[in-house]
């Protein structure tokens, strides 16, 4: 089975998920730690709050393909 190129690969956490520990990566986070400092506060880029557009929680270990409004960070444009 040939994959359909317009399908975009999954990442491990949604694209839209931030930290202030993200903004000092150069690469796409593959694991929970690149996220959480000791504070272990996280956000939605898209709600702009600790929730997302679901009205869960934004965590590494919830923003997962699993969830509703997961987007991968992998998707043009995002």
């Amino acid at each position: 089975m040939t994959p359909d190129p317009q399908e975009v690969p999954q990442s491990p956490f949604c694209g839209q998920l931030r930290s202030k520990k993200f903004f000092m990566l150069d690469i796409l986070p593959t694991d929970s730690t690149q996220y959480l400092d000791d504070s272990a506060f996280c956000w939605c880029f898209k709600t702009q709050q600790v929730v997302g557009p679901d009205g869960s929680q934004a965590s590494p270990d919830q923003c997962t393909p699993t969830r509703p409004c997961y987007q991968s960070a992998l998707t043009p444009g995002l």
